[in-house]
């Protein structure tokens, strides 16, 4: 009996040791924790250092969208002390695509003013339905426009269908958490949103170290609904019977694809740093099974 007692006094003090050690500020090397009724199919700790994995990473290059400020490459995105580092640096860089006098915002600038990386799982890891978690530590300096997000694989945007488990910027020059899906409408490239804006203050009032912090963001998705989360706190619920495209699909009901990218400038405001930073400790994708 005292053995049985002192084993479990081991045991406990075991794990106390290692919830100890998951510190807020600090990547989590803990190996992903078991879910009742799920299984992971797929995960990424970016615990091995160097360039993310090309059987799970695919890069966007150059200027991509939403005129924003940066140029994307793959230099910016490392892999190192267990975090998955993305930098939006100032830094020229030729656009080889420059046209003087182009009314195109991908062609009229011969340099780029920041770089930054964007990373996608298009065509290496998709799924339909499940849990997705990422930890992830956002800078909250103007000018920075972090992203954790989803796109489905078929249909153009918004009819394939867009999930912003979490996106940071200024909404009206207040810093501010979104949390967002987005599908088609009668016109082209018109989405149609529901979305949520939280402004930072929200979280920081409660807690004056958040933004040093790592967080994470879930989407929990089945057949009936997106709902998004921050810290197991729920900020958003859309209901897929809502979702519908004007032509009677519907873009949450296909597989979907991660992304990961740190904007610069647009909506996150004119840059007023020469470094900000986004770090992702871990990618976890969980579905229903044993």
């Amino acid at each position: 009996m005292k053995k049985s007692l002192v084993m479990a006094g081991i045991v406990l003090s075991h794990l106390g040791v290692n919830a100890q050690s998951i510190s807020a500020y600090k990547p989590d090397q803990t190996k992903p924790k078991a879910i009742a009724g799920m299984k992971l199919i797929w995960h990424d700790e970016f615990n091995s250092n160097g360039k993310p994995d090309p059987n799970y990473w695919q890069y966007e290059k150059g200027f991509v969208r939403n005129q924003e400020t940066q140029w994307y490459q793959p230099d910016n995105a490392t892999i190192k002390n267990g975090v998955l580092l993305i930098e939006g640096r100032k830094e020229a860089v030729k656009n080889p695509n420059y046209e003087p006098g182009s009314t195109d915002w991908r062609k009229n600038r011969a340099y780029s003013e920041y770089t930054s990386a964007s990373i996608q799982t298009r065509g290496l890891k998709q799924w339909q339905f499940g849990r997705v978690e990422v930890r992830a530590r956002i800078d909250s300096s103007l000018g920075s426009w972090p992203a954790i997000w989803t796109l489905g694989i078929s249909k153009p945007w918004p009819s394939n269908g867009e999930v912003d488990l979490m996106e940071f910027y200024r909404v009206k020059g207040i810093p501010t958490i979104l949390a967002n899906v987005a599908w088609g409408t009668d016109k082209p490239y018109v989405a149609k949103w529901d979305e949520e804006k939280i402004p930072l203050a929200k979280f920081t009032a409660r807690d004056k170290d958040w933004v040093k912090k790592f967080h994470v963001w879930r989407m929990d998705w089945d057949k009936d609904a997106i709902r998004l989360y921050l810290d197991d706190e729920l900020l958003n619920t859309t209901l897929l019977a809502e979702t519908i495209n004007a032509d009677g699909s519907n873009g949450f009901l296909q597989e979907h694809y991660l992304l990961l990218n740190l904007a610069l400038g647009g909506n996150g405001g004119k840059p007023q740093k020469d470094l900000i930073t986004y770090e992702v400790d871990y990618v976890r994708i969980y579905q229903k099974g044993d």
